[in-house]
């Protein structure tokens, strides 16, 4: 027995009450049952979740007769395309009828075909390792396509030809570069040339759908993989080019570091330094994105050094236009834009010209994407020179503690006006309105800028500025 199949076992093991419970129930109306695609796959490399995939033979409706009064709760989302979702002992289980079917060749969306044996139902999957199967409650493996072999070895193959398969359904071209990043596995060749081929295809996906599959890719174990043969097969250039756009040309004349590989390397440190909090895509897509405005805004000098200035403002802008046009929800959306926004404050910090004054604002503009910010930056030394890069280290070591002095004395996460709304229309006697903004904001300039005042020093201060503005005389 080989160590996956011994992984199979232990897990399908954990699973099995439930499983062969419900395979019991299918077998006893004289219907099949097997455990199936991802959930087979999983097992098989011992990391078996709580989410099970099974197929049968059974209709909808005849799964929903068998499963009433034995299941925890049943939903039926899925009933239009024959699965029927149902939560057993803590697990949830999809189960679908067998299907052959096919695609509009339009859009995303499949013809729904039930059909009637497994085989047919293997093929159509999307590759050798999402196509085993194994039966309940009699566990008998099914493997027709050499799934397991291409798991032993690592590579992503199509039950079918790639160009049949990738016709039927794109996103499967971005889903191997997904699996590629998962699981750390290499695309076989044909599967990369149908790729590269039919790239163009991945126009009739919609958005969503390509958002949620470049999501998983990025926070994949090895998202560089994935980034690779999505600008290698010209993928990226269907929903995100400007990842490939980092490919500035570089010439002897007018040097500069290659910003694509650069990025790459950002994006490596970057999961290095999440830890064991798992995979953060809103670091994950700053640290992708953060350079994007260079190809805008490369500049030769006349001494021959290449400049990129205001890249992070460009930067920042093309974010939020290519995240916006990929449906991100806003919330993201902007926490990753701020990030490209910020990732350059830090730099001149180790020139010594930073007052507290600075400090604040750095962790005021931040807030509570500081952590993030501090990773970031750290990861965008990637510079081979290592008195350079110990000297960036220690700088940031340096800005690190400077916040934590000044947090220790001040609660810079909650930073305002030493005095509010009410105290300013008080003080004033002036009703609510513009003015209280703009006395408010003031006011909070001031405390950014010179730390926590008194009442009288803040009074003295806003008496100041409503002369001086003409709100009083």
């Amino acid at each position: 027995m080989t160590k996956a199949q011994r992984n199979a076992v232990a897990e399908l093991l954990r699973v099995s009450p439930v499983a062969d419970e419900l395979g019991r129930r299918f077998g006893a109306a004289g219907h099949e049952l097997h455990l199936v695609g991802g959930s087979v796959r999983d097992a098989l490399l011992g990391r078996l979740g709580d989410d099970l995939d099974f197929c049968t033979d059974a209709l909808p409706e005849q799964t929903l007769a068998l499963v009433k009064g034995w299941a925890d709760g049943i939903w039926e989302t899925g009933r239009d395309f024959g699965t029927i979702g149902i939560l057993k002992n803590g697990l949830r289980l999809e189960i679908t009828t067998f299907r052959a079917e096919a695609y509009d060749g339009l859009t995303r969306n499949p013809v729904v075909r039930y059909g009637d044996n497994l085989l047919d139902d293997l093929r159509r999957r999307d590759f050798t390792i999402n196509a085993m199967a194994v039966s309940l409650p009699g566990h008998d493996f099914t493997d027709p396509f050499g799934g397991l072999d291409d798991l032993a070895a690592g590579v992503i193959k199509t039950p079918d030809s790639p160009a049949l398969s990738f016709g039927d359904d794109p996103l499967r071209m971005l889903r191997a570069a997904r699996f590629a990043a998962k699981l750390r596995f290499t695309v076989d060749k044909p599967v990369a040339e149908a790729m590269t081929e039919m790239a163009a295809d991945l126009d009739r996906i919609t958005a969503e759908r390509i958002r949620d599959e470049f999501t998983k890719l990025l926070c994949g174990l090895d998202p560089i993989a994935g980034l690779r043969l999505l600008v290698d097969t010209g993928l990226a250039d269907r929903f995100i080019p400007e990842i490939s756009g980092l490919k500035l040309e570089i010439d002897e004349h007018a040097q500069h570091k290659d910003v694509y590989e650069h990025t790459l390397i950002v994006v490596s440190n970057a999961v290095r330094l999440e830890g064991d909090a798992g995979p953060d895509f809103v670091l994950r897509m700053a640290a992708l994105m953060h350079d994007v405005g260079k190809p805008a805004t490369k500049a030769v000098g006349r001494d021959g050094r290449v400049s990129f200035h205001h890249h992070e403002v460009v930067g920042a802008r093309l974010t939020r236009q290519r995240m916006k046009a990929m449906r991100f929800p806003k919330d993201v959306t902007s926490d990753v834009v701020d990030l490209v926004a910020l990732h350059l404050r830090f730099y001149g910090y180790g020139r010594g010209e930073w007052t507290d004054s600075a400090v604040r604002r750095y962790v005021t503009d931040a807030g509570e994407l500081l952590p993030r910010l501090h990773k970031l930056t750290r990861s965008d030394c990637t510079t081979r020179n290592r008195r350079k890069a110990a000297a960036l280290s220690a700088d940031y070591d340096a800005l690190e503690e400077r916040i934590a002095r000044i947090e220790a004395e001040e609660d810079l996460a909650r930073v305002r006006p030493d005095l509010d709304g009410n105290a300013i229309m008080e003080l004033l006697g002036v009703p609510p309105g513009p003015v209280v903004g703009q006395a408010w904001r003031f006011l909070k300039e001031l405390r950014l800028d010179r730390g926590p005042l008194d009442r009288d020093e803040a009074e003295a201060e806003l008496w100041r500025w409503a002369r001086e503005h003409g709100h009083i005389s």
